[in-house]
Parts: C-alpha cells; structure tokens; sequence
C-alpha cells in the first residue's frame, strides 16, 4: 500500500509535491539570475595523458548566483531548466561568453555544453555565428558538448548539424558517454570527435573491477571509431595512473584543477592592471 493523498480527484503524494515546488524554485532562481545577468561560466582544465605539465583545452561549466550570491553549480538546476525556453536561453548566454573568452585570449581552446534541444533555436545559431565572425581562428578552438542523453533524442538531426559545422573546423564531444542508453545503430553515424567517459565509471575505478572492465569497453568502442577519449571526474592518482595505462587521451577532473570562475588567464590581466 503506498502512502498517498487524494487531490481534486487525482493522487499526489508528499514527496512529489515536495518536489515540485523545489523545481519551481530552481527555476525562478535561474530566471531571476537570467534577468540580473548573474550568470558566469566556471573554467576547468582537461589535461593530456602524455603532456600532463599544461591544459590541453577547458571546459566551460554554467553557473548561476542566487540573491545572496552563492555560485550554482549546473547539477543543481540543469535537468529542471533543460527542456524549458530558460535551458535555451543558458545555451545562448554559454555560447556567447564562451566565444567571448575564446576571442580575448587567442591561445585558449574551450569546450561549451549545448544541448541538442538548442540545435533549432535560432538565437543559439545566430549567436554561434556572430561569435565565429569575430576571429577566424575560432572555429578551430572550440569543442561543442552535447550529452548522451539529448543526442539520442533526435540522433538524424545531430548527425546533420554536426556535419555542418564541422566543416567549419568545429569540434564534438559526446558527454557523459555510458551513462545513459546509446544507440549504437545510430553511434556508428555521428563521427564525434571525442567521447567524455562518465565519472561514474571513472570514480574509484583503480580499485573496482566491475568499473574497469566497463571502462575498457568504453575505450575500445571509441577508439575503433577514432574519437579521442576524456576521463570525467578524476579525484586520485591512483585512478589517474589506472586510466594513462589502459590508453585514456585525456583526464579531467579534481585531481587536475576544480573549476573557477577566476581562471589564470583572468588573473593574468587583473595582475597587468594593477601594475
């Protein structure tokens, strides 16, 4: 017997709406952070397996400030806002940040999350586009991350728009790769550039069997398509040197660097200013 109450006909039981109302919650401290413009993006260094000395390229991670200016990190609001107009608007304030510091500091490659929802939303594009203009070397520096989850949504137009803009020298990540359900009859078509192995594989895994062999499949898989490969979430040596001996590309993760939304090269230039 399940512990319920009887609402205008229907059933909903505590939790879910203890559950909602967090969700509303979420989401009005997103729109407020929106409309104050306190969103900012947080830097976390990905690292080369063979070249560990200096940052291969960043991530960019989205983060909102609540009224009292505590930093957000994206798992706290991301899955409530994802498929809400405010998710496409997080796209568009992403991207073009993200272009923006891509603009500024010329020898930076940045990764930027997206999701596949924002393939059709035409402010995405045409922020996209309008960042691009401003360097030609651009293009080549930036690596768009799309989630397992929301390319399988709609794996044809993924595909397509990829393509698209690959040729304009744009790279891929498949992010979280085996956290969620791929289609394989459908993986062998999306030619992604680099898959981003899910933490929850990668915690721990120096010292879990089960996370070893799992991993290792992952690898194969990409490996035989050609896509580099990035550890998610690396806390320790011991799993940093378990992933450079089975042939990870790449490792990111707190062992390497937290993310930041004051990055070296931010406080590069707050040292120049004040000299």
């Amino acid at each position: 017997m399940t512990d319920s109450i009887s609402t205008q006909g229907g059933f909903d039981s505590p939790l879910s709406a203890a559950v909602t109302e967090r969700d509303r919650s979420t989401i009005q401290i997103v729109r407020d952070a929106i409309k104050n413009k306190q969103v900012k993006l947080a830097y976390q260094p990905i690292f080369q397996t063979l070249r560990p000395d200096r940052p291969a390229f960043h991530e960019a991670l989205m983060r909102v400030l609540d009224s009292s200016g505590r930093v957000i990190p994206a798992r706290e609001f991301i899955e409530v806002v994802e498929m809400s107009g405010i998710g496409r608007e997080l796209d568009c304030l992403a991207i073009e940040a993200g272009l923006d510091t891509l603009f500024q500091h010329p020898s930076l490659r940045l990764s930027i999350n997206m999701s596949a929802r924002s393939i059709g939303y035409p402010l995405w594009k045409e922020t996209l586009m309008r960042g691009l203009a401003k360097d030609q070397t651009i293009a080549e520096r930036l690596i768009l991350e799309i989630t397992e989850s929301s390319a399988m949504l709609m794996p044809d137009l993924v595909s397509f728009f990829m393509t698209d803009l690959q040729k304009m020298g744009i790279s891929f990540a498949l992010d979280d790769f085996g956290a969620g359900y791929t289609a394989f009859r459908y993986f062998k078509d999306f030619y992604f550039d680099m898959v981003k192995i899910d933490g929850s594989f990668i915690r721990g895994i120096a010292r879990t069997p089960d996370n070893q062999v799992l991993t290792q499949a992952l690898v194969s898989i990409a490996k035989h398509f050609d896509m580099y490969t990035v550890a998610e979430f690396v806390e320790t040596k011991e799993d940093a040197d378990y992933l450079a001996s089975i042939g990870i590309d790449c490792m990111q993760g707190h062992y390497f660097g937290a993310a930041t939304i004051n990055p070296f090269w931010k406080e590069k230039v707050a040292q120049k200013i004040a000299i």
